[in-house]
């Protein structure tokens, strides 16, 4: 599970069935900095996933989200997926881990 921020949608003209009513957000991931808020943007450098989502969040929103074979433990069926969407996060808080 990682920790992410929305920062857009993604709209598709075609889709394969399975992808049918699915909604799919741009994801910027969210590393200590962005957690502690010493990132004012809250957004984190590198490379933004798209993420299937199906609890509605919202651009700005934080979420977790999975990536690899556990994105697709939801479905019942055979689906191309990288990432979705677990949680929506009302609040947060972070420590930065002692070494």
């Amino acid at each position: 599970m990682k920790p992410g921020r929305v920062i857009g949608r993604v709209t598709l003209s075609h889709a394969a069935p399975q992808f049918r009513g699915a909604r799919w957000l741009v994801i910027g991931p969210m590393g200590p900095d962005e957690l502690s808020g010493k990132n004012p943007d809250g957004v984190g450098e590198g490379w933004t996933p798209v993420v299937y989502d199906n609890l509605g969040a919202g651009e700005g929103d934080p979420i977790i989200y999975v990536e690899g074979a556990e994105a697709t433990q939801p479905f019942d069926f055979p689906i191309p997926l990288d990432a979705i969407n677990v949680a929506l996060l009302d609040a947060y808080t972070f420590e930065t881990p002692e070494l």
